[in-house]
């Protein structure tokens, strides 16, 4: 019994401590994703309303980036707390079946919607602004786009960059991240 203890819990102590669950979908959940209608411009309203950004996170069953986001990337706590006080998270599912309605007011399964964006990679994720005119796609009303798994620095000024509206400077974002990762590394 003793023996059996002593692994149960080496094999405890080698998780992350922050993973983030599965869900049925077999796709990670974290406590700042939202569970909307996937509506975006009612998830837009929402997210302006509790003064966040609109992020979509299009994953899929597997993903070893995902996981790799999930696990090492998201749990971070200076991460997770910015996500959580200025972003308002929704999830797509790259192969799901749950209706999404872009906001040119198509409605398409979740799976369909992500061909129709063109997304390829997961994780993908699409960051909005404040508004988006009439007519525009998800993929035409997207600030920035980011394809795959990047490290704590990168994930966090890309955050930061949009949430202070950085793309409608004149500072593009490698320039605003190299700069950034100067202070943050001497840190």
């Amino acid at each position: 019994m003793k023996r059996i203890f002593t692994l149960l819990l080496t094999f405890s102590l080698a998780l992350p401590l922050f993973a983030a669950t599965m869900g049925d979908d077999g796709l990670h959940k974290t406590p700042w994703m939202r569970d909307t209608f996937k509506d975006l411009r009612e998830d837009l309203a929402e997210a302006n309303d509790e003064g966040k950004r609109l992020a979509i996170i299009i994953e899929q069953r597997g993903c070893i980036y995902c996981k790799k986001m999930h696990e090492e990337v998201f749990p971070d706590p200076e991460v997770a707390a910015y996500i959580k006080e200025n972003f308002f998270f929704v999830q797509i599912n790259m192969f799901g079946d749950v209706e999404v309605t872009d906001f040119d007011g198509q409605t398409l399964p979740e799976k369909e919607m992500v061909q129709k964006w063109g997304a390829l990679f997961t994780p993908m994720i699409l960051y909005f602004p404040q508004e988006v005119p009439e007519g525009k796609t998800a993929t035409q009303a997207a600030v920035a786009q980011v394809p795959g798994a990047f490290g704590k620095w990168t994930t966090l000024n890309m955050l930061t960059w949009v949430n202070e509206n950085g793309y409608e400077g004149d500072e593009p974002f490698q320039k605003y991240h190299a700069r950034m990762l100067q202070t943050q590394i001497a840190e």
